[in-house]
């Protein structure tokens, strides 16, 4: 292979073997036809004065090496249009990809509605829900104590209402809401970009339908998926029923607060009247409830639900649905009632009757009227009696709750204070708690002594005691040798109540107990004379309402009467058939024996004038309990004092506290009340409870004690042999006769 040498001109091409004849018929590069492996690389984005240059070096410094060939320069006409080419390329692309992802996005929203609608009942199926049982308690004056579920508000129609208050709601919820098909597009759009603006959620994009939806079918939490189904049963909505419908169900179902669903019952709550009345003032006043029932609600928050109602007005004037006049006239007159019904412990009374509701007519579907026997008057007045007397004593006692029934003779409840404060605990202490009754237990003990043959005025001795290593000991360290039972009881004396449980047997006067009421578990040992087995308050009045009503066994009871509201009878109590638990010659010598607790016992701070009553205080150990149960012929009240977590008080006493808080009470409860003596007896004209009340206190022993019980080791129990003059007949007889 020959190649070319160099001359002073330039560089010779190699000939490859070709004749040199024929070495003048090679191509120039003007020759040559640009193709398509002549376009320019990037490289040559260069200048052409630095192109050259190189070329040149490259022909100098390399002349053994091969020919570059050189590429041709593209014109600027044919670049745009290759640039033009590639963009309309690029357009193309992003078309391409745009439907494609345009399909997936469709697919995947396709399925997110199935999947959310799979977690709703049938559509077909979906029935507008009936309101949840309304539970409406009225006093035995049938006025409203309390309510327990929805305020019964009754559906009003839309026709029926004022025009400008469902356009209330319509100017501050949702202004397009003739115009949008369950959700708002614009809305939702609005309510982004005021969020994003205020950094946080200021405004709510759900229509009016949405939350009708939720309100109907769904839960209030806030999730994604809550969202969808919400929108999904808005369409459903919207399909199924006309714009008015929806706008008179949102009305007659969306919450006030206060337990008033609807706006009847938030007008009746709020404004103690119909919703077809309600002023533009109270109509503004119920449309911005809705943002925040709770917050708003008038008798909680009367400034924040003014000023919310002034922003209702304004947006109302802003969608022409009133004038400016109208709205500067309606500023500041709602005149709203802002006393709330069944406040207060009498919420007590309406727990109790929810716990005891279901075994009186069983479940509850439809909306009721509990008729009670609870007096309002004497509930308002047993409520300010325990109120107030803890608030000025219960420090200086440690005393931090208290309780109080209070029960006619026939064991209807006419008041009930479960506690100081509901809203604070709604732990009902006067019918769930159960704690030590102390010597309140006594009169069972008694009772059964009374009922083995003994008097008023059998004697006992008052002396310390040793069972088996236990020690009962009096109030004061105090022992006064022989007395009666009568002053026994009265002095509320520790070791005579004893010495008589051990007498007629601890198990007697369980059974007793049992029979006048009590239902708790009774432990059958010697202390249960002290009263150390815990009882429930409203048990323990309820047994000693037999000493009040001549000796008939009670059922402490509530409810009067259950009937629907439109007035059919579900549940009418009747008259309790226990009979004669005590003997009514037995019941005179008792009311006898505690009548005298008050003149001249532990209870003689009690005062009731006019009036015989008994009773029977009681402490339990360490001053945990403090108790006083007294009773007139009208009404039998118990009085509870101590602390929830059974600390010791400082030496709070059944005579103290209690005493006071029952006098206070008691003598509110009779006032305008014919007195009347203490039923003790079935003769006509009521002469053997004249003769009880007429007698003194014994002073001295009437009756020679049987021989005492050793208690000394183990306890043994001297029956008790009636004595030819130690029933009744002969206690008349001697106190009448003086034999």
């Amino acid at each position: 292979m020959a190649w070319g040498r160099k001359k002073s001109g330039g560089r010779k091409e190699p000939l490859f073997g070709l004749p040199a004849a024929l070495s003048d018929l090679r191509l120039s590069p003007e020759d040559r036809v640009p193709g398509g492996d002549d376009r320019p690389r990037k490289s040559d984005k260069k200048s052409d004065t630095t192109k050259t240059a190189k070329r040149r070096r490259e022909e100098i410094d390399d002349d053994d090496e091969p020919p570059v060939e050189r590429k041709p320069r593209v014109s600027r006409s044919e670049s745009k249009r290759r640039s033009k080419a590639r963009g309309g390329m690029s357009i193309g692309r992003l078309v391409y990809w745009g439907a494609v992802l345009g399909l997936w996005g469709a697919i995947a929203a396709v399925g997110v509605v199935v999947w959310v609608g799979a977690h709703l009942p049938a559509i077909q199926s979906l029935e507008i829900p009936k309101r949840p049982p309304t539970i409406q308690i009225t006093g035995v004056d049938g006025s409203t104590l309390a309510i327990r579920g929805e305020m019964p508000g009754a559906n009003v129609a839309l026709k029926d209402l004022p025009p400008y208050l469902p356009k209330a709601f319509i100017a501050i919820e949702d202004r397009r809401f003739y115009s949008h098909f369950g959700i708002d597009p614009q809305g939702i759009l609005r309510a982004a970009v005021a969020n994003i603006l205020h950094r946080g959620v200021s405004q709510g994009g759900s229509t009016l339908t949405q939350q009708l939806a939720k309100n109907l079918f769904l839960t209030q939490e806030r999730t994604l998926q809550r969202k969808l189904q919400e929108a999904e049963l808005a369409l459903w909505l919207e399909r199924k029923h006309s714009k008015n419908e929806i706008l008179e169900l949102y009305l007659n179902r969306v919450y006030f607060g206060s337990g008033a669903y609807g706006v009847e019952a938030a007008a009746q709550r709020y404004f103690g009247k119909s919703a077809k009345n309600v002023t533009i003032a109270e109509a503004a006043m119920l449309a911005g409830l809705v943002k925040s029932p709770s917050r708003l609600a008038p008798n909680r928050n009367p400034e924040g639900a003014e000023a919310r109602a002034q922003t209702v007005l304004t947006a109302m004037v802003e969608a022409k649905f009133i004038s400016e006049a109208q709205a500067q006239a309606s500023i500041g007159h709602p005149s709203y009632n802002v006393k709330p019904v069944g406040a207060g412990t009498v919420n007590y009374v309406a727990d109790w009757i929810g716990e005891v509701l279901d075994d009186l007519v069983g479940q509850i579907d439809q909306s009721v009227v509990v008729e009670t026997s609870i007096d309002p008057k004497l509930q308002a007045v047993a409520e300010a009696a325990v109120i107030d007397e803890l608030a000025a004593k219960s420090v200086k006692f440690n005393v931090s709750q208290g309780a109080l029934v209070a029960m006619s003779p026939d064991g209807a409840v006419r008041a009930m204070v479960g506690g100081r404060n509901y809203s604070e605990s709604q732990y009902n202490r006067a019918v769930t708690a159960k704690r030590q009754p102390g010597s309140a237990f006594k009169p069972f003990v008694y009772l059964t002594a009374i009922e083995a043959g003994l008097t008023p005025d059998t004697v006992r001795q008052d002396a310390p005691l040793d069972i088996k290593g236990w020690k009962p000991e009096n109030y004061g360290h105090e022992y006064f040798g022989n007395v009666t039972l009568t002053q026994a009881l009265a002095m509320s004396l520790n070791t005579v109540a004893v010495r008589l449980g051990l007498e007629v047997g601890p198990k007697n006067v369980v059974r007793t107990a049992h029979r006048l009421g009590i239902s708790s578990r009774l432990d059958a040992n010697a202390s249960i004379a002290l009263g150390t087995s815990e009882v429930s308050m409203v048990e323990l009045v309820g047994a000693y309402a037999p000493f009040a009503n001549g000796g008939l066994g009670v059922s402490p009871h509530v409810v009067t009467k259950i009937r629907t509201a439109d007035g059919k009878v579900l549940y009418q109590r009747q008259a309790d058939q226990l009979g004669q638990v005590i003997d009514p010659h037995y019941v005179a010598m008792m009311n006898t024996m505690m009548q005298e607790t008050l003149l001249s016992g532990t209870a003689h701070k009690a005062e009731l004038p006019g009036w015989m009553a008994a009773g029977k205080t009681g402490t339990s150990q360490d001053f945990r309990d403090a108790w006083f149960i007294g009773y007139t012929s009208n009404l039998v009240t118990g009085v509870w004092l101590g602390n929830d977590d059974n600390s010791p008080t400082k030496k709070a006493t059944g005579g103290g506290l209690p005493v006071e808080i029952w006098t206070r009470f008691m003598k509110a409860a009779h006032q305008g009340v014919t007195p009347a003596p203490l039923p003790a007896s079935t003769q006509p004209g009521g002469m053997l409870t004249t003769i009880a009340q007429s007698i003194s206190p014994p002073t001295s022993a009437a009756v020679a004690p049987p021989s005492p019980v050793t208690v000394r080791g183990a306890p043994t129990r001297t029956s008790v042999r009636p004595e030819a003059d130690s029933g009744l007949d002969g206690w008349l007889i001697q106190r009448l006769f003086g034999r």
